[in-house]
């Protein structure tokens, strides 16, 4: 699949991107050759085939959510720096 210049010239301005008439030339190149690749892709046979839906085989390993001991307000708060009554003190850090 060919690309000409205008097309190339129109994705430039969408992605607001400057080319001098040298960078057209080679982003037309470099298009023309993606496409192609991708027309190539097509040919391929994948009647049959699962869709890929992760690169890794590793599976999660999942357990069952248990209740267990947690602490107190006041327990948690014990070794906070500083503290405002029932909240940790921390520095402002937006304006």
């Amino acid at each position: 699949m060919k690309i000409d210049s205008n097309s190339v010239k129109k994705i430039a301005h969408l992605a607001r991107l400057e080319f001098n008439e040298e960078g057209t030339e080679k982003m037309k190149k470099d298009m023309t050759q993606i496409l192609d690749w991708v027309e190539q892709l097509n040919e391929v046979e994948t009647e049959g085939i699962e869709p890929l839906t992760t690169m890794s085989s590793e599976v999660n390993v999942l357990r069952e959510d248990i209740e267990g001991e947690h602490l107190s307000r006041e327990q948690g708060l014990q070794n906070a720096p500083q503290r405002d009554s029932d909240y940790f003190r921390v520095p402002k850090v937006l304006e």
